[in-house]
């Protein structure tokens, strides 16, 4: 798959997570049939800036925000969620699996 269309595909997923919910890089690698392409799902919402895409939502399996750098400002990553109304401590999401969306769930 070339990688533009992949990232056109990130971003598809990624622009239908529901506000006050979170994904996973692997969830949405997995979704698209490239489960292990994780970090190419991560080098996409990186590249996302300018797309209308909510990369503040997408964060590692365990729901610690390993994006957080990307993003303008030391905590707009963390204020972006919190103000979804997602609980975030030390960098990571408090309640992770109740605010999870699976795409491959909610997607078919």
């Amino acid at each position: 798959m070339e990688e533009q269309n992949f990232f056109d595909n990130v971003y598809e997923v990624a622009k239908q997570i529901p506000y006050g919910r979170v994904t996973s890089y692997g969830a949405i690698a997995k979704y698209l049939g490239a489960a292990r392409s994780a970090r190419m799902v991560g080098w996409a919402m990186n590249n996302s800036s300018g797309k209308d895409v909510p990369a503040h939502r997408v964060v590692n399996r365990i729901g610690v925000l390993t994006g957080k750098h990307h993003f303008d400002g030391t905590n707009l990553m963390q204020q972006l969620l919190e103000n979804e109304g997602i609980e975030v401590v030390d960098n990571q999401i408090v309640s992770f699996k109740e605010h999870f969306w699976d795409p491959a769930k909610e997607l078919g």
